[in-house]
């Protein structure tokens, strides 16, 4: 199973980073897009599972889609709306957030399940059936196709074929 990440976003944080301590410029006009999605990620049993950290987004904005082996995860946090504030810190990313990754083959994606919890995606793919890891019986080639009888020391015996497992 392989999986690639990939943040469009990771070299435009820094850029948005030195804007601001270039203009000293803080608050809602200039808060900066999130940069990225921390993810974690594993395989247990016959499942990869990967969760990726959505703080304060509506569950609603989440979109995820896959185009061949890309699954591509957007979702939006909104800037609050207060009537009357007047910032002064505005730290906490807002905007648009988007992740691609590209899956394996081996896992199947027609099965995939995402769920939101407490700021957190959980997806689960479990790997394809033809992907799982399974035993192959392999048979002697120098043993000869059909069963023949001989006599061991006076015993009657029959061979056969002996398979042999990997």
């Amino acid at each position: 199973m392989m999986l690639t990440a990939y943040d469009p976003f990771a070299a435009t944080s820094a850029a948005f980073r030195a804007l601001d301590q270039l203009t000293g410029r803080a608050g809602p006009a200039t808060a900066r897009p999130l940069s990225g999605m921390p993810m974690d990620a594993y395989r247990v049993g016959d499942n990869f599972v990967a969760h990726f950290d959505l703080p304060g987004v509506d569950p609603g904005s989440i979109d995820l889609s896959i185009e061949g082996t890309t699954l591509t995860i957007s979702a939006e946090r909104s800037v609050p709306q207060l009537e009357g504030a007047e910032w002064t810190v505005a730290e906490r990313p807002f905007g648009s957030y988007t992740r691609q990754l590209v899956l394996g083959r081996s896992l199947d994606t027609d099965r995939l399940d995402a769920s939101y919890h407490d700021g957190v995606l959980t997806l689960s793919i479990p790997v394809a059936e033809k992907a799982k890891a399974r035993k192959i019986t392999v048979s002697r080639a120098d043993a000869p196709a059909a069963v023949e009888a001989r006599t061991i020391e006076g015993e009657h015996a029959e061979s056969q074929p002996q398979a042999v497992e990997s």
